[in-house]
């Protein structure tokens, strides 16, 4: 007879999870118990369970290797819910395995809000931000397991919620063999495939762009080996942007509404754009997507079927890995780019990312990412928060060939780069951490975490007196300089010097860079910088000459370029280009 909080110690340990997040509670004692004397697993506890899933995400994202998190019933699910939905819009696998109430209770409160003292329904709530959502018994206590494995990981990942009331952990059952999922993969070749073929040797100015999903399918080297085959021009998503090192020859940067001017050019100009596990967001094609793209036929490859449905041409919905697999084993590509990457060469050099309105100010986030980043050594991974840590991290930082960078992207929520910091800290790495002194305050209490375990992690304060997005966003709708995030509306923000010495952190400012990056322990940088600063480049509306707004191209970021400009680079002007007030 075995305790069924152990056969869940065994199931996470059979398949390769040894490292598990989370916070006791009386619901889920027996499990952290199981987990907490299990000689090959590591359980961590945290202060807060959204941190928690948040940080079982981070560590898949920075290791390649999953891992779970544990929380207890009532607040402690429903406070698990903001990083279930963080990983679930990201596609990150792992297992969040919560208490709950006794079976009693739940059969019995049934038809009522609340089971017990704190229960609820937790299954039902997570059911649809989910691939799996289930309550253990004793009797489907080792198929579910089998399944969540599986469900986890097959098509699109997602993370899997299993509840297990307190009694059920504590009962005792007969053992069976745990047998650990084994992921299988596809080597039939895809007609599909054939006809990408068949467009690329059409083509004479392709453009791949790199998504997530070649790092959900874990086909990194595939994709660098693809590009480097057939000399293709690479454009890579904020979630994508470790594909390739800065440096590289075949690495154009990164476009979208905040993106690179000149990648947005030459995504503007192709004529064959081959998507690869990109769901092709507003923020990536421009809030019209009748207008991205325009000249070219679009290859658009992700496993979801559902995200592919946005453009016509030609849709392969299989893994990235095993399409990467057919194209470089197929000796039947023959295309000649040197022509076209002259031509991006030129772009790329014409309109370079550090741009003359960013380094008028030396305390520009912009200015400070392009500097700071060169001097990042290449072991380092670096997660941000959202605002300016986000949006200048994500234009501006200069990858290196060994680095892993990565955020929340899907949902975007404050907070998530120290809950990162904590994941990614467990990793083989030491970690940067992007933030800013808004996104600090939402999950502060993890300092202690890092602290308590001695993670390899230095943190990156942007101070821009709180809310530099919200900011922007208010005075466009309402005008002027109002703003409901400041003193005068009781919104402030703490000493961060005095914070450091709190949790035992080196403090450091912009003029001690190099001292930040050669100590041996955790320490926070602060960077002061303009309260109002733009983030520029950007698409916005674009304002006609009769002073109506229409959605803004991609190859129209503000500040305007002359048009003349725009027609000397453009295959074919838009006609709402001639019309632009500039």
């Amino acid at each position: 007879m075995v305790k069924i909080s152990d056969i869940i110690a065994d199931y996470l340990l059979k398949n390769n999870i040894d490292i598990v997040f989370g916070i006791i509670g009386s619901a889920n004692s027996h499990i952290f118990d199981s987990l907490n004397k299990h000689p090959n697993i590591k359980l961590i506890p945290v202060h807060h369970e959204q941190v928690a899933i948040m940080a079982m995400g981070a560590y898949y994202r920075s290791t390649g290797k999953m891992a779970a998190s544990l929380v207890t019933a009532g607040g402690g699910a429903s406070n698990s819910f903001t990083g279930i939905l963080s990983n679930w819009a990201d596609s990150i696998p792992g297992l969040i395995i919560s208490g709950q109430e006794q079976s009693y209770y739940i059969d019995q409160y049934s038809d009522m809000r609340m089971y017990g003292i704190q229960g609820y329904d937790s299954v039902d709530t997570f059911s649809k931000h989910t691939k799996m959502s289930v309550r253990i018994t004793k009797e489907n206590v080792y198929k579910v397991f089998n399944d969540a494995f599986r469900t986890t990981q097959i098509n699109r990942p997602g993370p899997v919620f299993l509840e297990v009331p307190f009694d059920v952990q504590g009962q005792m059952i007969e053992e069976q063999p745990i047998i650990p999922y084994k992921k299988s993969s596809n080597s039939m070749l895809s007609s599909k495939t054939l006809d990408l073929i068949d467009l690329l040797n059409q083509s004479k100015k392709p453009v791949v762009i790199g998504g997530h999903g070649v790092k959900l399918s874990q086909s990194e080297k595939l994709f660098k080996q693809f590009i480097e085959q057939h000399n293709l021009p690479t454009i890579l998503t904020w979630s994508a942007v470790d594909l390739l090192e800065e440096t590289h020859p075949n690495n154009y940067g990164r476009s979208g509404v905040q993106g690179q001017r000149s990648a947005n050019f030459i995504v503007q100009n192709c004529d064959l754009l081959i998507v690869m596990g990109s769901r092709l967001s507003l923020l990536q094609t421009g809030y019209s997507r009748t207008d991205f793209a325009p000249h070219a036929k679009i290859v658009h490859i992700d496993i979801d079927p559902t995200e592919t449905n946005k453009f016509d041409g030609l849709t392969i919905n299989e893994d990235i890995g095993n399409i990467l697999y057919d194209l470089i084993s197929l000796d039947s590509i023959k295309l000649d780019t040197t022509e076209w990457k002259l031509y991006c060469d030129n772009i790329r050099n014409e309109y370079p990312r550090v741009m003359p309105e960013h380094l008028a100010d030396p305390t520009n986030s912009y200015t400070f990412m392009d500097w700071f980043s060169n001097k990042v050594p290449d072991n380092y991974t670096i997660v941000t928060d959202m605002g300016t840590a986000l949006l200048s991290g994500f234009y501006g930082f200069n990858i290196k060939s060994n680095q892993k960078m990565f955020t929340s992207l899907g949902l975007g929520e404050m907070g998530y780069g120290i809950a990162a910091a904590v994941g990614a800290g467990f990793g083989h790495n030491p970690v940067m951490c992007l933030n800013c002194d808004g996104g600090m305050m939402m999950n502060l209490q993890e300092l202690q975490t890092i602290k308590t375990h001695n993670l390899p992690v230095k943190i990156v304060i942007f101070n821009n007196d709180g809310y530099l997005m919200i900011k922007h966003t208010q005075n466009m709708l309402f005008g002027g300089t109002k703003t409901c995030v400041d003193k005068k509306t009781g919104v402030t923000l703490p000493d961060y010097k005095k914070v450091a010495k709190a949790f035992e952190y080196e403090y450091y400012t912009i003029d001690q860079v190099d001292k930040f990056l050669s100590s041996p322990n955790q320490g926070i940088l602060e960077v002061f910088m303009d309260p109002n600063q733009e983030f520029i480049p950007k698409v916005k509306g674009i304002k006609n000459k009769d002073n109506t707004i229409q959605a803004g191209l991609l190859e129209e970021m503000s500040p305007l370029l002359p048009l003349e400009k725009i027609e000397n680079i453009m295959i074919k002007v838009h006609e709402r280009s001639k019309t632009v007030s500039r």
